[in-house]
């Protein structure tokens, strides 16, 4: 289940309005429009409003829940937890034995609530019921060059038997001590962002999580080369629909030096192999040649993600939506969470 915002920004009239050359958000981020809460909501709104929307969309008895997580990096309390709020959800139904708290992490929260609940169900304390994990964040920027990268949003999911998403057991993580995104000042809800340095990091990260897929596949036998040739679509975390964009070209370039891109001749993957990623040479290639990937398996993904913006720690799971609902016959979907960990689901 997700909630959108009713409220938006047009991308375009924010390139007027920020004087900032036509196309910059809109081509430059690959954003339309960036959703915003009303004066009446927050962060407690709005998981409120999906988590009640889930339960009563699919008759769920709030009886039946048994773990709630919350991932934010949005707070109006220091101590009070999202999770304690939603709890009004399911004590008037005489449900309060809920385990789970809220988890903050950056946009890595609601993933790391989405594993833990994953852990309980196949724990020796799972007591039979249904997990809920729910991701919601508001996005802000001081004035400047990140605002348009901004949004809002929150999603509820459920996690149990019989699902029609499986989690595959292979993932990989990565994680590292680095300063381009925080919130150093209790008195700003703006964090301190050094957007270049926050890209290598993106990079970075996904570059060894892909790896770590590739060996751990091969560790058990189970696929010799891992590569997009294995997948149906990629889902990322994503900020900024271009960074997904430039980062599913990462991954054909990956899989192109391993020889596994057919379509590359010898004489592309001597250039390929020989020279500087960044390099003309080697970007031609790469922007020409994965065109027809990204059209099939990597542009679904950003459906949701150009319309409302960025939602933090739930933009990775609005690219799984968006798959989802615009093809709902797809056999197996991959979705990537960048820089920390990557997570694989596949439909039965």
């Amino acid at each position: 289940e997700i909630y959108i915002p009713k409220m938006y920004v047009d991308q375009e009239d924010l390139e007027v309005y920020d004087n900032a050359g036509k196309g910059k958000y809109t081509i430059g981020l690959g954003q339309k429009r960036m959703a915003f809460l009303g004066c009446s909501e927050d962060i407690n709104s709005v998981a409120l409003t999906v988590t009640h929307n889930l339960l009563e969309k699919y008759s769920i008895n709030p009886k039946s829940i048994g773990r709630l997580e919350v991932g934010t990096e949005t707070f109006i309390d220091k101590s009070k937890s999202v999770k304690t709020t939603l709890m009004r959800l399911f004590s008037g139904y005489g449900n309060n034995d809920i385990e789970g708290i809220t988890t903050t992490n950056a946009c890595y929260g609601a993933t790391s609530a989405f594993l833990n609940t994953c852990a309980w169900i196949e724990s020796s304390a799972w007591d039979g019921r249904y997990g809920l994990v729910v991701a919601a964040d508001i996005a802000v920027y001081e004035k400047g060059r990140a605002r348009p990268s901004g949004g809002a949003g929150a999603i509820a999911y459920l996690v149990g038997p019989n699902a029609p998403l499986v989690m595959e057991p292979i993932r990989s993580s990565f994680a590292d001590d680095a300063y381009d995104f925080y919130k150093p000042d209790p008195n700003s809800e703006f964090p301190v962002v050094d957007g270049q340095l926050s890209i290598k990091c993106f990079i970075n990260a996904l570059d060894h999580c892909y790896k770590g897929m590739d060996q751990k596949f091969q560790q058990r036998n189970m696929i010799s080369n891992f590569g997009l040739n294995q997948i149906d679509y990629a889902c990322f975390h994503t900020p900024f629909c271009k960074l997904v964009y430039k980062s599913f070209l990462r991954l054909w370039y990956l899989d192109a030096i391993r020889g596994l891109i057919p379509e590359v001749t010898p004489q592309q993957l001597e250039i390929l192999k020989s020279q500087p990623y960044d390099s003309k040479e080697v970007q031609g290639i790469v922007t020409q040649q994965a065109k027809s990937y990204w059209k099939v398996k990597g542009e679904l993904s950003t459906f949701l993600s150009t319309e409302m913006g960025n939602i933090y720690t739930g933009s990775l799971y609005a690219s799984l939506i968006s798959v989802s609902y615009t093809h709902l016959t797809l056999p197996t979907i991959y979705s990537v969470q960048i820089s920390v960990v990557a997570v694989s689901l596949k439909k039965k």
